[in-house]
């Protein structure tokens, strides 16, 4: 944990989207199921301490060491050694898929590591700032001072060893980052392009993404710093759809519907900073149950909002005013399902569904517009499934 220039905070410290270069190591580190996290640090920090939390939550031991030779006691030859240079922010997805093939050092071209700090190994390579090599090399850090550099001795050793060199892939696809934070400025030049690219989530547009998006990308970044990020995002989509329930028990069904059109939009953009918060490929799936449970709740307060709404007319008992809502959530579920389309991506938007018909009952025509939309998605799916090609005859 080397200090950043110019201000002697240590760089490890540096915050990327609310999330430490520290921690987005720790999550790679995890992600390649470490069983002993060895940090290199002259001294204990609060923020050391947090990591040391985390790692051991996930199982991992945690040693704090305070230079190279240390790691003499805690290798044995039987070990495999991933080693992060200091100030490296490296996609866990990337990362995990070239260090996990098995030992080597990753290298980048000369003109593209040089261009982002990293140390030259030979002519045409610069150095990556990770590598896994065998745990019985370790043993050669005895012939090297105390007060060598870790990472450049491992490399060095680990070449001179035989140790394979691994290409990165070109990066800027799919979201790929691999680059060295030394400093303050370097983290807020790769925070807009971290958040946009991560809040993408190769997931099809619709309303209520577009929206969320453009909420993520200017708030984002507050929230995140903040420390609160998609935690609290998450907490306001609760209280939107509570607001939701209240509004339709005072009779104020419209409202009701476009809280729980709003609750929609803050989800999105909670499981957005979600995602940003956790560049993980394990940890990414964190919070999809939840996610899946809201999505429940809102389509539960709609039918009760339409309900209540049909309740109004008099003339039938009132059960079977829940026919007719109950009818168009189930199609809105079960469509998606049954048909692949790219458009049935907007059935799934609520925030969608719950301005139309929010709309519909300001008109006066709530109850008409449900049946008909009902009846709309039912002739749809029966064309579009008559249409849908098959592999294998029905």
């Amino acid at each position: 944990m080397e200090p950043a220039v110019p201000d002697g905070y240590p760089r490890a410290f540096v915050r990327v989207g609310g999330l430490t270069v520290a921690r987005q190591q720790l999550n790679l580190a995890l992600s390649l199921h470490a069983e002993r996290v060895v940090c290199l640090a002259g001294q204990m920090a609060p923020e050391i301490v947090e990591l040391q939390h985390e790692a051991e939550g996930a199982g991992a031991s945690f040693h704090v060491i305070p230079n190279a030779r240390a790691l003499l006691g805690l290798v044995t030859a039987g070990d495999e050694v991933i080693a992060l240079g200091d100030g490296l922010f490296a996609s866990a997805p990337a990362a995990v898929a070239l260090l996990g093939q098995g030992p080597a050092v990753l290298v980048q071209p000369i003109e593209q590591g040089l261009a982002a700090g990293f140390e030259r190994i030979d002519i045409n390579h610069a150095a990556a700032g990770a590598m896994r090599l065998p745990g019985r090399l370790v043993e050669r850090i005895a012939e090297l001072p105390v007060d060598c550099d870790a990472i450049s001795a491992l490399q060095r050793i680990a070449l001179q060893a035989g140790v394979p060199q691994r290409l990165l892939p070109p990066l800027g696809q799919d979201g790929t980052f691999w680059t060295l934070v030394r400093g303050e400025a370097d983290a807020h030049a790769l925070e807009p392009v971290w958040i946009r690219q991560r809040s993408g989530g190769g997931e099809p547009l619709n309303l209520s993404r577009g929206l969320a998006r453009m909420a993520v990308h200017s708030f984002g970044p507050g929230l995140l710093h903040a420390g609160s990020g998609a935690g609290s995002v998450v907490a306001a989509a609760a209280v939107a759809a509570l607001l939701g329930l209240g509004a339709g028990w005072f009779q104020f069904v419209a409202l009701g519907l476009i809280f729980c059109a709003i609750g929609w939009i803050l989800r999105e953009a909670g499981v957005m900073l979600a995602r940003i918060q956790s560049d993980s490929p394990d940890r990414g799936r964190i919070g999809l149950g939840r996610r899946t449970a809201y999505a429940w709740l809102i389509d539960a307060i709609m039918v009760l909002l339409l309900a209540w709404d049909a309740m109004r007319v008099p003339g039938a008992p009132g059960w079977s005013q829940f026919f007719a809502p109950v009818m168009l959530f189930s199609l809105l579920r079960l469509l998606p399902r049954a048909i692949n389309h790219r458009w049935t991506v907007w059935l799934k938007d609520r925030a969608l569904v719950g301005l139309a018909l929010g709309v519909a009952v300001i008109s006066g025509a709530g109850s008409e517009a449900v049946h008909i939309a009902a009846l709309a998605l039912a002739a749809g799916g029966l064309v579009a499934s008559s249409l849908q090609s098959r592999i294998t005859p029905p």
